[in-house]
């Protein structure tokens, strides 16, 4: 989340290599963070791009706030 976070927007190959992770464990994770709603992702030609879901972020945020209030 922090290296997509700090990109803007990044493909699965970027993290894969940046991270020095298998291609289907990168891959596995952020399906399971897409899933979450935590990423987003945009397709551009052949390349699918993952951002930062802010918004849900927050909720997630408010929500634990809220849990500790």
């Amino acid at each position: 989340m922090k290296l997509i976070d700090e990109n803007g927007r990044i493909t699965v190959t970027e993290i894969y290599v940046k991270l020095r992770l298998e291609q289907s464990v990168a891959s596995q994770h952020l399906s399971i963070l897409r899933k979450a709603g935590f990423v987003n992702t945009e397709r551009d030609g052949k390349y699918i791009y993952y951002t930062v879901n802010t918004a849900r972020i927050e909720e997630l945020n408010n929500f634990v706030e809220s849990l500790l209030n």
